[in-house]
């Protein structure tokens, strides 16, 4: 089990609110999902690998030689996280999963997080990381790229927003998480890896599906938010994220369904 602290500073949330274009926290409690520009390990420079991500990482791969792949999680805001109060996260790994697909063998590693403020436990949150062969392709986490398909909206009409991504766009994201992998911000080792273009982050998938849901009234408070990558979300274009009042979808510009998100009662 690790632990991290952070002194919670609104600056995170400020650099945050530009770059997605939403109003900053203004001093009052974080928005959800937010707090994933909070508790960033740092390790130095010597500690990358090639491919940016972190040596000792956490979760470990099963062995080495497996690539690294994020495809969704689960956030159960318990209640909100207050600017400029010290915080405590910790976090611990499931042991690794071992299934066969169509592409070869896959492992996966759930990562289990809380997030407290004095004694209250404020947010639990599972992160579901999958292990796959380093041979190129860039496929989809869950299976063959899905069809252009629409969200079922759950008693409201269709809303959300349109966000342009575009190499800045992607590089500031990465800067603001601390995220080094390299697919996001360099052309030529994300083509390295089998992908078309620059692939845009899942974590950014799923925070543009929270604030869509946010902007439209609805409290994430009390309720689990469940996000899944279901498809590659790779060049700079315009991103669809529309919302109902309990699911949440991703659209890229060929308007292929690559997130999707829904929530239930904690």
């Amino acid at each position: 089990m690790t632990e991290l602290i952070d002194r919670m500073s609104p600056e995170h949330a400020e650099a945050l609110a530009g770059l997605i274009g939403a109003p900053d926290a203004g001093g009052g409690p974080l928005p959800p999902l937010w707090h994933w520009t909070y508790f960033l390990a740092r390790p130095g420079q010597p500690e990358l690998g090639p491919d940016g991500h972190p040596l000792h990482r956490a979760p470990a791969p099963p062995r080495p030689g497996l690539r690294r792949m994020f495809a969704g999680g689960r956030v159960t805001a318990l209640g909100l996280l207050d600017l400029e109060r010290p915080a405590t996260m910790t976090s611990a790994v499931t042991e690794p999963v071992a299934k066969e697909s169509r592409s070869g063998p896959l492992w996966f590693v759930t990562q289990r997080l809380e997030y407290r403020q004095g004694e209250a436990l404020v947010i639990t949150e599972e992160k579901d990381i999958v292990y796959r062969e380093q041979h190129p392709g860039g496929g989809s986490l869950v299976g063959a790229r899905s069809h252009p398909e629409a969200v079922a909206l759950a008693g409201a009409p269709e809303a959300g927003f349109d966000v342009q991504v575009d190499e800045t766009l992607l590089f500031r994201f990465s800067a603001l998480t601390y995220n080094a992998h390299r697919i996001h911000y360099d052309l030529s080792w994300a083509e390295h890896e089998g992908y078309a273009g620059l692939v845009v982050h899942g974590p950014l998938q799923a925070l543009l599906m929270g604030e869509a849901l946010r902007r439209t009234g609805v409290d994430l408070v009390g309720q689990t938010f469940s996000y899944r990558l279901v498809a590659p979300c790779v060049g700079t274009q315009l991103l669809r994220v529309r919302c109902g009042t309990t699911e949440a979808g991703v659209y890229d510009a060929e308007g292929t369904l690559t997130a999707t998100a829904g929530l239930t009662a904690a």
